[in-house]
């Protein structure tokens, strides 16, 4: 119960933290909203209708004041209405979020799968051919942007070789509910590409440097003299001892993820959460914004807690010790 009680006050003071920096950047920020929503119509707006808009949006009021009201909106479980939409702001990220979650698992779990998967194979052949290839791939892509990954993706399978889409989830002038699931994988190979070549090089080199740590440990020297095989020290040691670090270096990448989406989803102009969120950001949306980034907390904060509740399932030591 004291555990229960200690998580929620930590993750009460999160979501307050991360709500009011947030709060404070977008204030400090010089995009005008008022002047970015004049932008964005065919016609410009009379001082009266911007005066009006000032009003509406609160930005009359001190940044104190916004943040309490703001506040008070959430706690009844209420985003606010977007400046650009004019829609609640709990139904635009509902609907951006259910483009972006397929792409995020897609590439969450490749990540996963080839970085573990690599990273075992690297560790368990250190200073060979292999070793120095996967070591070489991880290093390369560990330094180069998501969005230039992209732009070459696009470059190479769209441009050249006319393989996939360059953009968009979905076929032009087709609606939503007639699309189906291969035509939206099709839009979504090159971006999901672009996040596991990135994503996976600190997976795999992370893997690498705990597997090397194993193998070099005295209960597997000790196996080694018993005359066991390689593969055989590789499944009961190296691979079983992997099973919680390798959890935790997957799920310690939610936010990595999260902030790559943002960048592929707008080189792909992809409809998600990434493109939400720049949009968001540039026009000076506030409400939008800030539930963006709450809704990103929040989604980093219950992936860690899902890591959390997998180790109980997976150690009965730990199990023991919490008292489950």
């Amino acid at each position: 119960m004291k555990k229960i009680i200690k998580q929620t006050l930590f993750f009460c003071v999160l979501i307050l933290s991360i709500s009011f920096i947030s709060f404070l950047l977008i204030d400090q920020s010089p995009i005008d909203p008022v002047a970015s929503f004049t932008r964005s119509r065919a016609i410009g707006l009379t001082l009266d209708e911007k005066q009006a808009l000032i009003l509406k949006w609160g930005l009359d009021k001190s940044l104190f004041e916004r943040y309490i009201i703001w506040l008070k909106f959430l706690l009844r479980g209420n985003l606010g209405i977007s400046n650009i939409y004019n829609r609640p702001v709990l139904e635009i990220i509902k609907r951006g979020f259910s483009s972006s979650i397929m792409l995020m698992a897609c590439a969450w779990l490749l990540q996963g799968i080839f970085g573990i998967v690599l990273g075992i194979v690297a560790g368990a052949n250190v200073g060979t051919i292999k070793d120095k290839a996967i070591k070489l791939y991880a290093l390369i892509f560990a330094a180069m942007p998501t969005f230039w990954i992209g732009l070459m993706l696009i470059v190479v399978f769209s441009i050249k070789l006319n393989w996939f889409p360059a953009s968009m989830g979905s076929p032009i002038g087709v609606r939503d509910i007639d699309v189906n699931f291969l035509q939206r994988l099709k839009y979504m190979v090159l971006p999901c590409i672009s996040l596991v070549l990135a994503g996976v090089s600190n997976i795999i080199l992370q893997t690498r440097a705990k597997v090397e740590d194993i193998l070099n440990s005295d209960y597997v020297l000790y196996a080694k003299a018993k005359g066991l095989k390689k593969r055989e020290i590789l499944w009961n040691y190296a691979f079983k001892n992997m099973i919680l670090p390798g959890l935790t270096l997957q799920f310690t990448y939610f936010s990595e993820l999260f902030s790559g989406t943002v960048l592929v989803e707008n080189v792909f102009n992809y409809p998600g959460l990434g493109n939400l969120t720049v949009e968001a950001g540039l026009r000076g949306d506030t409400p939008l914004l800030l539930g963006l980034v709450v809704f990103s907390g929040v989604f980093v904060y219950v992936g860690n807690r899902v890591c959390d509740l997998l180790y109980l399932f997976i150690d009965p030591r730990l199990r023991r010790k919490s008292g489950i």
